[in-house]
């Protein structure tokens, strides 16, 4: 038995790989923040985890857009300013 794909699900599927590979990325700066509770004031807490959760809700539309990776990535620096995620890394892992 054949399967049709359809062109709207193919166009899809690389939308779809890259808002999950980001959604990973905000869901990390989310664990960060969580860790870092002590060090920032409840409002800051709240208020960044409100920035993630925003970007979260959109994020496949914005994936979808044709600037795309240079937006999301200027999202991802401004929240490793909040977080220092990016200083958390295990310099191990990278290739």
């Amino acid at each position: 038995m054949a399967r049709v794909v359809s062109p709207d699900r193919v166009l899809s599927a690389p939308v779809t790989m890259t808002a999950d590979f980001y959604r990973e990325e905000f869901l990390k700066h989310r664990e960060c923040l969580a860790r870092q509770r002590e060090y920032y004031s409840e409002r800051a807490i709240t208020d960044a985890d409100g920035a993630i959760a925003r970007v979260l809700s959109e994020l496949d539309h914005l994936c979808a857009k044709d600037n795309a990776s240079q937006v999301i990535s200027r999202l991802l620096r401004t929240f490793d300013v909040v977080t220092g995620l990016s200083a958390w890394s295990d310099p191990k892992q990278f290739h």
